[in-house]
């Protein structure tokens, strides 16, 4: 990059910023609260945060609340240090230890005044709750951070407030699972699903079976010590941990380690492609349910939450009908569809999940199971998880389950949080009686790790995850602004990295690893407007993907959601409102110079990286997209001239300038340009 180019983008960067910010709403004290309370009240007054906080408190034995409160203070104010002089006093009260297993009540009150912090709640999980929010308040000043006066009433809408985190894909190490907890109390979700078994591994230690961890676990497992650590450090912040253990599908891993429950004797090692295997275990032998037995057993015994999910899912019963045996049994007992002779495997897979609800009720567990397991046979205390639809959910309280809802929290669908804070397990428009909505427990957030390993996990999660949580804690008609919901992501984005959440952090470390020399700053920039394609298509998009594939490639290092694009469909917006005006407002020509600094800085851009993309094979796979970017940006600027001059856009440019954006908008590297839809809008093409 020349010396002239990269002085015109630090300035049209700044110029960009400053864009950004004068087209936002303007608040008189906008909360920085996510989720969102049920009620709120600011008062005038603040609480200094120069003298430490003295900490009481009063209620019976809760082995969470006081190192949680110390946490709470040390990160308010840093290290604890003994005050010079008596200080404003943190004083927290409760009526009883939290019951989270019980889905006990999170309810609190927080009043914040220039003498003291006060937190009631009837139970510690309420204290646990009040102490996060307490952690999101402190304001900057130029004497000190400081609180400010607030009265809080608040109570979660649903019970159950979800992460599933897929450490069978790609094994997650422990620290990657504690940072994530921390941020799931950050943001008051309280499960955690931990998906722990699928084709790819399983991750469990077993003492009585281990060829579990010692062939499906050979490139990453827990120990049993580390599950009760994991479990432990959850419970310490409010947050039960239901395992899943995926059955009858889904079970290359197991039928590896102990090939005698396999339907047929096709799986000769741990699978390592993606995708739907179709490999299930034999539901037909007796010693697959002896086996069960065993396995079940131990595993329950690791994990006091009540709840245990079975999984359930994507079988398509291939491998029992091509099975002779299997089908003979399914015939023998009368598993046919109404309709013809032909057998039904859907009816198989109840009598499976009968004999496995049988197994963890004399273990005191309840089943927890994908959508797929419902049918009219099912016991009604199996708890119906649906990620097909809203449909699915409805159908299931129907039937008289509890049910969570999970379709539109697919976080490895790339969506972006607004499609996540749209999705409600009851709208407001709920066909589902009083009845049946009691059975709504609530939903859970998904990010399956396929395309997602250690290192960039947590970017993935965060923080649109926490769009998920104010969906499910808020009440609904608190939760409808979709511009204050990313202020407030960016709020609580810069909290989690305090945290210890590398979301920010590990994409920038994969951009410093792969830029050529001369090269991080352009490439940070292309990167910036790049999302990886969404929903599936990048099983399809010519890179054939296993379990060994490095993610180490630009779309493993482009964010989830692009903040840029986001910011410059607002501009976008605000400039194509302006111009619509009757009298053109007078910001309108600032906000018009500043939509051009982008665009230059873009362009600027795509000079500077076509030549590096092209000279090594690491990145010239993206420099079709850094090509499209540089002509997207000169499309544009040649239309802000014409809307500048009321000059209209000419046929003949209108089919260059179409010919552009459809090029903009093809894939490159499983990415793509995440401002292309902002681009259309702006030239009406």
């Amino acid at each position: 990059m020349t010396r002239k180019a990269g002085e015109a983008s630090e300035w049209a960067r700044w110029l960009w910023v400053l864009l950004v910010l004068t087209t936002r709403p303007a608040a008189a004290q906008p909360s920085p609260l996510l989720p969102q309370p049920t009620e709120l009240r600011w008062g005038t007054g603040r609480l200094a945060l120069k003298a430490p906080l003295r900490l009481q408190i009063t209620g019976p034995a809760d082995p969470a609340i006081r190192p949680a409160a110390l946490r709470t203070l040390a990160r308010l104010q840093g290290p604890a240090r003994a005050p010079r002089t008596p200080g404003p006093v943190l004083q927290i009260r409760y009526g009883r230890a939290g019951r989270p297993e019980k889905l006990d009540e999170e309810r609190y009150s927080l009043r914040i005044t220039p003498g003291g912090v006060l937190i009631d709640a009837p139970t510690g999980l309420g204290v646990l709750r009040a102490l996060a929010t307490l952690e999101q308040l402190p304001r900057p000043a130029t004497t000190g951070r400081y609180l400010p006066e607030a009265d809080i009433q608040d109570q979660p809408r649903f019970a159950w407030r979800g992460l599933l985190i897929d450490a069978a894909r790609h094994f997650l190490p422990v620290a990657v699972i504690k940072r994530n907890l921390d941020g799931m109390a950050a943001v008051k979700l309280n499960v955690l699903h931990w998906h722990l078994c699928d084709d790819q591994g399983w991750r469990v230690e077993s003492k009585r079976l281990p060829r579990l961890q010692q062939v499906a676990g050979a490139d990453g497992y827990y120990t049993q010590a580390q599950v009760r650590e994991v479990v432990a450090y959850a419970a310490a912040r409010g947050i039960r941990v239901v395992p899943e253990f995926d059955l009858p599908g889904h079970a290359g891993a197991l039928v590896a380690a102990y090939p005698r429950l396999g339907s047929n004797d096709s799986v000769k090692a741990v699978p390592i492609r993606w995708g739907v295997l179709n490999i299930a275990i034999d539901p037909t032998k007796s010693g697959t349910y002896a086996f069960l037995d065993s396995l079940l057993t131990e595993m329950a015994g690791l994990f006091p939450d009540p709840y245990f999910h079975v999984g359930g899912d994507e079988n398509d019963g291939r491998q029992w009908r091509r099975n002779p045996r299997i089908v003979a049994f399914m015939r023998e007992h009368r598993m046919l569809k109404a309709d013809s002779q032909a057998v039904d495997k859907h009816q198989l897979q109840t009598y499976f999940n009968r004999q496995v609800l049988t197994i963890l009720q004399a273990r005191g567990k309840t089943m927890v199971g994908w959508d797929e397991i419902l049918g009219p046979d099912l016991p009604r205390e199996v708890v119906v998880q649906s990620w097909r639809g809203a449909k699915g959910l409805a159908e299931a309280v129907r039937l008289g389950h509890p049910a969570l809802l999970s379709s539109g929290y697919y976080l490895d669908l790339n969506h972006p949080a607004a499609d996540a804070y749209a999705a409600d397990p009851l709208p407001a428009a709920t066909p589902l009686d009083a009845a049946q909505q009691k059975l709504v427990l609530g939903g859970e957030a998904a990010m399956w790790s396929e395309f997602a390993d250690s290192v960039i996990y947590d970017s993935r999660v965060w923080p649109r995850a926490a769009a998920v949580a104010e969906r499910l804690w808020s009440p609904q008609a608190t939760t409808q602004d979709v511009p204050d919901l990313y202020r407030r992501l960016a709020l609580v984005s810069a909290q989690l990295e305090t945290l210890g959440l590398r979301h920010r952090r590990a994409p920038a470390q994969l951009l410093r690893q792969m830029a050529p020399a001369g090269a991080l700053g352009p490439l940070t920039t292309l990167a910036g407007v790049l999302e990886p394609v969404k929903d599936y298509k990048r099983h399809f998009l010519g890179f054939k993907y296993t379990t060994q594939t490095p993610l180490t490639r630009l779309v493993d290092a482009a964010p989830a959601e692009s903040d840029v694009a986001r910011e410059f469909g607002t501009a976008v917006d605000s400039v194509l409102a302006g111009l619509a005006a009757p009298v053109r407002p007078p910001a309108l020509a600032r906000q018009l110079l500043l939509l051009r600094a982008q665009l230059l800085r873009w362009q600027a851009t795509s000079a500077a990286l076509q030549p590096l993309l092209l000279a090594g094979p690491v990145l010239s796979e993206y420099a079709p997209l850094a090509t499209r970017l540089g002509a997207l940006a000169t499309v544009l600027l040649e239309r802000l001239a014409q809307l500048e001059t009321n000059q209209p856009a000419l046929p003949v440019w209108q089919m260059t300038a179409r010919a552009a954006l459809d090029d903009a908008q093809l894939p490159a590297g499983q990415a793509e340009l995440a401002v292309v839809k902002a681009a259309r809008r702006l030239t009406g093409l």
